[in-house]
């Protein structure tokens, strides 16, 4: 019988399976969730950019989805840091985050403040996508403010600026980009998350 693999799911936010990629969602895997806001009753409360709590190499894979992009841009080389130094060596961490460039094309548009695509919190735009979510904003919920962004070349080199050995990236289909980073590397058919697949 094969050994359960840990899955840190970083800024996990409240309880709620569906917000783990449906990879982390197959036999085999355990979420362990962590967050910096204890309200949300994570497994371990901490922030992405000092995870000292978790021991080195102690998880197989690591998911972030829309945290990245939250951190000042001086914080991102120290959360990514810390993404690999958490995981096995044959580990890999999947990362979600906003596409700057696909979003660029529609500001290029003068399509700032349009709705790009429907999201169950309602209609987003470029800007919320540039910046954080307006409405959520609005209620007083400041931590949702985008300090930083990402093209695929440019996370890619802050993931290996890291120590990740290789790094997959792709691009979704709501304007969001993809990195499938990898702490050793991978045999030439390793699994890969399905890009169809993102939620």
């Amino acid at each position: 019988m094969s050994q359960e693999r840990k899955v840190l799911h970083v800024g996990c936010g409240a309880p709620n399976p569906m917000k783990l990629h449906a990879h982390f969602r197959k036999p085999g895997w355990r979420e362990v969730r962590l967050d910096i806001d204890p309200v949300v009753k994570p497994d371990i409360v901490a922030s992405m950019t000092d995870m000292s709590v978790i021991p080195d190499g102690d998880m197989d894979a690591l998911y972030s989805s829309h945290n990245v992009e939250h951190l000042y841009p001086h914080e991102v080389p120290v959360a990514l840091r810390e993404f690999r130094r958490v995981l096995k060596p044959t580990g890999f961490a999947l990362i979600t985050l906003p596409d700057l460039q696909e979003i660029a094309k529609l500001v290029a548009e003068d399509k700032l403040e349009d709705a790009a695509y429907q999201s169950p919190a309602g209609p987003i735009s470029p800007l919320d996508m540039l910046y954080g979510f307006r409405p959520s904003m609005a209620r007083g919920n400041l931590f949702m403010a985008h300090r930083t962004g990402f093209t695929a070349k440019t996370l890619g080199q802050h993931c290996v600026a890291a120590g990740f050995a290789e790094v997959r990236l792709w691009k979704g289909s709501c304007f969001d980009l993809w990195a499938q980073a990898f702490v050793t590397p991978p045999p030439k058919q390793a699994e890969q998350p399905a890009a169809a697949v993102e939620a």
